[in-house]
């Protein structure tokens, strides 16, 4: 939300309801909406599924044709209109969720029925962070168990991926961050040593390579940074290392590798919303919750009501907290 209220990812909109993660209660239905009813239980989700087009009809995308994140649309796709207002006129819409609300009017694609008996303050984090970076490594790099896999960023989304690496069975899961302060926390995720780029003079993938002889057998990136994704790629293993793009790069940033990278059967994947679709997808990852498969609670770090949401920017900002959990009070 940052990033964009920023204006570093795409063309300003202004005035514009963000927040992009959360769990809400069905209010109401509009017209022709039958999957869902007032009291339902839902995670909304930046992206869709339309059920319809051709990546939703594949197993392999959930790049909806209809629904997939478009930062540059401020209104409803019925009739390009806002549905938020003050004195009369338009205050735009975010990602098509505007969380940062009591009320919000969100596409039915984007918004997953879930089990009434979760608690939507822990997984409201599935809406968008978690189910990113756990995605990344259990859906798309897909680890084989006692391999090793190095985490570029360790953010709650980088957790979220070192997470899916310890649940995968990976022996060797190697965190790279530039805040030394993250090192203790991620080790409850799974992580087994860590790199600071700063402590060298070589570039970090020389020296994950030199440590693992020869590379990770796979890497997840979740900085954004366009240097890390770099390092992230050229840190696996030749002949089967696989590297995967998470992060959100500035809209100017350009991916520069040498082709015999590629060459040397070395693969690089992008990712979004970790390959989950979010209606097919999301409900059941939410029972992996309720089967106690998977740890939420330890990424809540904070909590406050909505008249403190600049506090929980601040925790972000300085790096004190993984998920600060905003109540509307």
């Amino acid at each position: 939300d940052v990033y964009f209220w920023e204006a570093k990812g795409q063309n300003p909109m202004f005035p514009r309801i963000l927040g992009h993660e959360a769990g809400g209660i069905v209010e109401s239905v509009g017209e022709g909406v039958t999957d869902l009813a007032p009291g339902d239980h839902v995670l909304p989700v930046f992206t869709g599924e339309c059920k319809e087009c051709a990546h939703c009809n594949s197993e392999e995308s959930n790049m909806c044709d209809l629904l997939r994140i478009n930062t540059d649309r401020g209104v409803m796709l019925h009739d390009a209109k806002s549905r938020f207002s003050i004195s009369g006129k338009p205050i735009y819409h975010f990602l098509g969720t505007s969380t940062f609300s009591e009320y919000t009017v969100i596409h039915v694609g984007c918004v997953a029925k879930i089990n009434p008996l979760a608690p939507l303050d822990k997984v409201c984090i599935m809406s968008c962070g978690f189910c990113t970076g756990f995605g990344a490594t259990v859906n798309v790099a897909k680890p084989k168990r006692g391999s090793s896999v190095a985490i570029f960023g360790l953010g709650a989304v980088g957790l979220a991926a070192a997470e899916g690496a310890r649940v995968s069975g990976a022996s060797r899961i190697i965190g790279v961050d530039i805040n030394p302060s993250r090192f203790e926390q991620a080790k409850k995720f799974g992580v087994t040593e860590f790199v600071n780029p700063k402590d060298h003079k070589k570039p970090v993938q020389e020296v994950i390579a030199e440590i693992t002889d020869g590379g990770v057998d796979r890497s997840v990136e979740c900085t954004g940074n366009v240097d890390a994704m770099i390092s992230a790629f050229e840190c696996v293993h030749d002949g089967w290392g696989v590297a995967v793009l998470v992060g959100v790069p500035h809209k100017e940033a350009v991916f520069k590798t040498h082709p015999v990278n590629f060459l040397n059967e070395r693969t690089l994947k992008g990712t979004f919303f970790g390959n989950f679709k979010p209606l097919s997808d999301l409900p059941g990852v939410v029972e992996k919750y309720m089967n106690k498969e998977l740890e939420l609670e330890k990424f809540i770090t904070h909590e406050v009501p909505f008249s403190e949401i600049n506090k929980a920017f601040d925790y972000m900002l300085k790096g004190e907290s993984l998920r600060c959990i905003i109540r509307m009070e």
